[in-house]
């Protein structure tokens, strides 16, 4: 089934939202075991990172901070973790945010390319995410 522009168009991405509440995420003077920890303990292979005024500043993903160890210079042990901050860490890709009166073709474009979209309101704090999985599901739904 294809649907015409305007259907798609008509839905609000808000819809999709997983809210801020819901996700699990980190601040950006989070240490590196922190973030380890984290992403283990809630099974993401990816996470947004905040500000302290909770501004969304990008995504750290499991190879991000590998890749780091891998070529770094530190060794790996708890305590070098622990001081190590998060943001020392590059990140290979930017997981592009969409404001939250975006239209659904913005979200569709960067959610064809990243498992999630983080979604910001005017002032760029972070209000939730929303999942490629559920975008899928809702069309297939409708299939």
């Amino acid at each position: 089934m294809y649907y015409n522009l305007r259907e798609v168009e008509s839905i609000n991405i808000l819809f999709f939202l997983t809210p801020k509440a819901e996700v699990a995420y980190l601040g950006c003077n989070d240490s590196l075991r922190q973030a380890l920890t984290k992403m283990e303990q809630h099974k993401y292979s990816s996470i947004p990172v905040l500000n302290e005024d909770g501004e969304y500043t990008g995504t750290v993903t499991e190879g991000d901070m590998l890749w780091y160890l891998l070529h770094s210079e530190i060794g790996k042990s708890d305590e070098q973790l622990d001081e190590l901050p998060l943001e020392a860490v590059p990140r290979r890709n930017n997981y592009a945010p969409v404001n939250a009166s975006s239209n659904m073709e913005d979200l569709l474009n960067k959610i064809m390319q990243q498992n999630y979209v983080p979604v910001v309101d005017d002032c760029d704090c972070f209000i939730g995410i929303v999942k490629r999985r559920d975008v899928i599901q809702y069309y297939y739904d409708k299939t």
